[in-house]
């Protein structure tokens, strides 16, 4: 049996692992299919016992497999992070993050986190992907994305990014509500016109009211739907007059104060959970650890005493 099997090879075995497969590892790594397959083929033969049970469907780890990567997971973790304590021992922080999001963080809960990150980590470079969709943010090429309420894979870790709790809420212009009156309960939005979003997968975006244990779900009739990605932009029809908006009540603040919308059924606004920071498992290089830092730090600000 040979012994020269190198950290890089395990470091792909590892990648196999965790991904399940050799074309989502390959994906992952940023290499081609053949030379993942290829690295743990030598690995098998160089250790002399077999690591995958492989089929035209599925690869799984064989005991073998899963004692190995038990035994190297943690050595090569540790080695992975003394590099990088040594590469980012100066205050310095440089590189590039790429984060995805949903366009619901685009118009308030972002910038100000992105402002305060470039003033404190001028020299790196921040690419904002905006989707919807749950999507695997590594084999997108991403460093870490957020969302709210999604179920995240195992390999996740996620954290609170902007408010704990969001409240979603109803509103109108005064135009609209002197023309069509102000519904009186949730069953009296159906006779209403409304903005409705639509959903990457085709269905509208429901509307969810609540009042103490009370939940009702609401499909108002659409006199206007716009894609889930317009987000940013939905506020404008609403201050036209064309209908009633559901939307986060932080969107619509400004908009209350001004007197350009007005707050529809306010005791049956539903709180959610805010958005999460979520990341690989796995050592994040520096300009990531740099932003999940910052985001702890104002999580940790903005947490009330007591």
């Amino acid at each position: 049996m040979k012994n020269n099997v190198s950290a890089d090879s395990l470091r792909i075995f590892l990648a196999v692992l965790e991904a399940g497969g050799f074309r989502v590892a390959a994906k992952r790594l940023g290499i081609a299919p053949s030379k993942v397959s290829t690295t743990v083929s030598q690995i098998e033969t160089d250790l002399g016992v077999p690591l995958f049970l492989r089929s035209t469907r599925s690869v799984e780890a064989t005991e073998h497999g899963r004692k190995l990567a038990e035994q190297i997971g943690p050595l090569l973790a540790s080695v992975d992070l003394a590099v990088m304590e040594i590469a980012s021992s100066t205050d310095r922080v440089r590189g590039r993050l790429k984060l995805n999001v949903p366009g619901a963080v685009v118009p308030d809960i972002l910038p100000p986190i992105l402002s305060a990150f470039h003033q404190k980590h001028p020299e790196v470079d921040v690419e904002v992907v905006v989707e919807n969709d749950l999507v695997d943010i590594i084999a997108a090429g991403c460093d870490a994305g957020i969302r709210y309420g999604a179920q995240l894979a195992r390999d996740m870790i996620s954290i609170p990014i902007g408010p704990r709790t969001q409240r979603v809420s109803l509103a109108a212009s005064p135009s609209y509500v002197a023309a069509h009156g102000q519904p009186k309960g949730p069953a009296d939005l159906v006779d209403h016109q409304a903005i409705r979003f639509r959903l990457p997968g085709g269905s509208l975006m429901p509307w969810r009211l609540q009042r103490g244990e009370e939940e009702v779900r609401v499909e108002a009739n659409p006199s206007l739907v716009i894609s889930v990605n317009a987000l940013d932009s939905a506020l404008s029809y609403a201050r036209a007059g064309i209908g009633i908006i559901g939307a986060f009540e932080n969107w619509c603040e400004e908009d209350f104060r001004s007197g350009q919308l007005l707050p529809i059924l306010q005791d049956w606004w539903k709180v959610l959970e805010g958005p999460r920071l979520y990341y690989p498992s796995r050592l994040a290089a520096a300009p990531l650890r740099a932003f999940i830092e910052m985001c702890r730090a104002r999580e940790t600000n903005d947490t009330p005493a007591g």
